[in-house]
């Protein structure tokens, strides 16, 4: 049982069904972001946990407490908006303790909770601002600062940096990380942007069309996804995915490919199970730092494999180079270091770290792991 539990939650409007049987268990201190595309049920399933939305069938339980029916004013969460929903008319200070003063608090333990926060947020000069004079940052942080005065038992961010321009919002995802990393608070963080997700998160739930495709560590689902959507999603670029068949070389099980001149080319497996898959089609799934220059190849790994082939575009990348070139039939890119000495049209060696490849079953879509 853990300090957030799921359990089997449904949620339905009318007869569509929008959310399919999601369990997960976020223990105590976790940091479990909900990540997927527009529409797939992680904002929906945020508000059932904040008591915004019913719940059609299963249980959220806190602390061990089912809280199906609970008002959200009694189930001790905060919830950080993606539009910050501060009161023009209040003062900072007065916004950030708004909601202890709703809930009887005394003053003088109202106000040590905004100093000890405004501290925390390095906010102490705005507290007697409007939210109309202040920046994007500053309001995000006002907004994670009238959480935070609650000492909740978990919080909730629903895309809360997805106002504000690039790298602010970089700057705020190292800011909310170091929280975390500080006081060791129980969140669940949605997003739609996977980067947000693989550097803030201690796990992952991967959505799409109300179901989890996915629950596991940013490591997990970046290195073994348990599909093709897990693949295709998490990571930029995305995985390259080119179909294969399995052939055998020396008592080895290799992936049969093309070049983007149509010849013939193998890559050595380092899993020996595919051995099973002999004859048969895959999809062969890459990441495009796995594919790179010769000099720039992982050192530490047993299996780098040369491949041949003629590149098609080149895009210059500050601290990367990408490289793009047809296999079997599909484009994929190579992350190559900045100064590799390559250009569209000259036939090059490619570096493949097989050691990270991945193989998935063309028909279900979902990766071979026997």
């Amino acid at each position: 049982m853990g300090f957030l539990d799921i359990r089997n939650v449904t949620k339905s409007y009318g007869p569509v069904q929008v959310l399919h049987r999601i369990d997960i268990a976020v223990e105590e201190g976790e940091f479990l972001v909900l990540v997927g595309p527009s529409g797939c049920g992680k904002s929906t399933l945020l508000n059932m946990i904040a008591g915004l939305e019913g719940i059609t069938g299963g249980e959220i339980a806190i602390k061990g407490r089912v809280v199906n029916g609970v008002h959200p004013s009694k189930r001790n969460i905060a919830m950080v908006f993606q539009s910050y929903a501060l009161y023009p008319n209040m003062t900072v200070g007065q916004n950030m303790t708004f909601g202890l003063e709703m809930h009887g608090v005394p003053k003088p333990e109202r106000d040590r909770a905004l100093a000890d926060v405004a501290k925390l947020l390095q906010i102490e000069t705005l507290l007697d601002r409007k939210p109309g004079q202040l920046s994007g940052g500053q309001r995000q942080r006002v907004a994670m600062g009238r959480a935070l005065v609650r000492n909740p038992d978990v919080f909730l961010f629903d895309e809360p940096l997805s106002n504000l321009d690039a790298k602010l919002r970089v700057d705020m995802r190292t800011e909310i990380k170091k929280l975390h990393q500080k006081l060791r608070t129980t969140i669940v963080y949605v997003t739609h942007d996977q980067i947000e997700a693989l550097t803030l998160s201690t796990r992952i739930a991967v959505m799409n069309k109300g179901h989890v495709q996915q629950l596991g560590t940013p490591k997990e689902i970046y290195d073994t996804p348990a599909n093709l959507f897990v693949a295709t999603f998490m990571g930029s670029p995305a995985m390259n995915i080119v179909p294969a068949t399995v052939v055998m070389e020396n008592g080895h099980p290799h992936a049969a490919i093309t070049d983007a001149d149509g010849t013939p080319r193998t890559l050595r497996f380092s899993q020996p199970n595919l051995a099973q898959w002999q004859g048969k089609p895959i999809l062969l799934g890459i990441r495009p730092e796995a594919i790179t220059d010769p000099e720039g190849a992982d050192r530490k790994s047993g299996n780098i494999q040369p491949l041949t082939n003629r590149v098609a575009v080149i895009e210059p990348a500050g601290a990367d180079t990408f490289a793009t070139m047809a296999v079997s039939g599909r484009d994929a890119i190579a992350r190559m270091r900045a100064d590799a000495s390559v250009a569209p049209g000259q036939t090059f060696e490619f570096a493949v770290n097989m050691e990270k490849a991945v193989a998935f079953d063309p028909t279900t879509e979902e990766r071979i792991t026997t």
